[in-house]
């Protein structure tokens, strides 16, 4: 009988697209606002707003390279991240840019701001082979910075092993993780700055020996259970040629608040391709989660999962790489957003549009 419950409920998951938008350039991070009217869309050549009703967007300003997060700060203001390592503040509603920090010396991979609006978490680093085993360089910057989020001032420097492409800050505001390319999670405590938890996965790095001599993967991203008491990771699993990115689509759930963090589950054996898994969305109220990404091989690159058993409830073959899932405020929809194709000029030198969100019914 439980089985049979649960087989209905899980046919009851469907997505359905009900929205669908083409823009000038290739999508790397996109926020929803409130009222999940308009997104603000990270690029590869600039931050554009998008109207999510009538689909007319504009471009509000750009960074000095590829655009590679974007988080709301309040109804009025984002606060986007770049591959110059720059963090900038701008202003909707005057379409005023207020301001702009240089925060690495290396690009931002990521960053994001904590739900209660006082903080910016930005992650960095450059993997760079530092002996004959490949293992990487100590980092030359702190990898982690901790900004406020109202004023941009330094609140902590944080350490890590570089790369660190992945940041997450817990509902109560009072955590950070960041996750690595060697699979090395770090958690530190926002109030004081301490290392909390530490833990390495193999399951999202591999080292190259085929085509390169280099680690290759890590995880792309990351998110804490609504509770805070898990924390869910993205990437793709072991290659068997690296250079391919042949690697199983993967997530993993982390308890990390135990005195050892355990792993309790992954991406279940049958329920997924190949292809690198850069995004995760966790529904703030019911028992699921989104991962995307780019697909390799097989049937889906979007798939929606139960929470607790692990189980794939749906999944999508959307034909572009998606590289950013967010849900909207009322829960029964899902922006997914990315890059279709690769950047090609016309015969009047012009760039197709390359840039694609969606909106899903859940």
């Amino acid at each position: 009988a439980r089985l049979w419950s649960d087989a209905v409920d899980m046919e009851k998951i469907e997505l359905k697209r009900t929205k669908e938008f083409d823009l000038p350039s290739g999508v790397l991070a996109a926020a929803v606002s409130a009222d999940s009217k308009q997104a603000v869309v990270g690029c590869l050549h600039g931050v554009y707003r998008l109207n999510l009703e009538s689909g007319e967007h504009d471009r509000l300003y750009q960074h000095d390279s590829y655009v590679s997060s974007v988080a709301w700060l309040g109804e009025h203001r984002v606060i986007t991240a770049g591959y110059d390592g720059e963090l900038r503040w701008f202003d909707l509603a005057t379409n005023t840019l207020v301001q702009r920090q240089k925060v690495h010396q290396f690009w931002s991979w990521d960053m994001t701001v904590s739900p209660d609006q006082m903080y910016v978490a930005s992650v960095t680093g450059q993997y760079l082979a530092g002996g004959y085993k490949y293992e990487p360089q100590a980092e030359k910057e702190p990898s982690i910075r901790i900004l406020s989020a109202a004023t941009g001032e330094l609140v902590w420097s944080l350490p890590h092993v570089p790369s660190v492409q992945s940041v997450a800050i817990s509902p109560d505001s009072k955590w950070v993780a960041a996750g690595n390319l060697m699979g090395e999670v770090r958690i530190y405590n926002l109030d004081d700055g301490s290392l909390e938890a530490q833990w390495t996965t193999p399951d999202f790095t591999s080292w190259g020996v085929i085509k390169s001599h280099c680690y290759l993967g890590g995880i792309f991203s990351m998110k804490f259970s609504p509770d805070g008491e898990q924390l869910l990771l993205a990437g793709m699993g072991p290659m068997r040629d690296p250079m391919a990115g042949n690697g199983k689509q993967l997530w993993q759930r982390w308890a990390w608040r135990a005195n050892e963090p355990a792993k309790v589950d992954q991406t279940h054996d049958g329920e997924a391709g190949e292809g690198l898994m850069e995004t995760l969305a966790v529904h703030p109220e019911t028992s699921h989660f989104l991962m995307g990404g780019r697909l390799r091989g097989g049937d889906w690159n979007a798939a929606l999962f139960d929470h607790d058993s692990g189980s794939r409830l749906a999944s999508l073959k959307t034909g572009y790489r998606v590289t950013e899932a967010s849900y909207l405020a009322d829960g029964k929809h899902v922006l997914l957003a990315g890059a279709k194709s690769q950047p090609k000029k016309n015969k009047k030198g012009k760039f197709n549009d390359f840039g694609r969100v969606e909106v899903y019914s859940v």
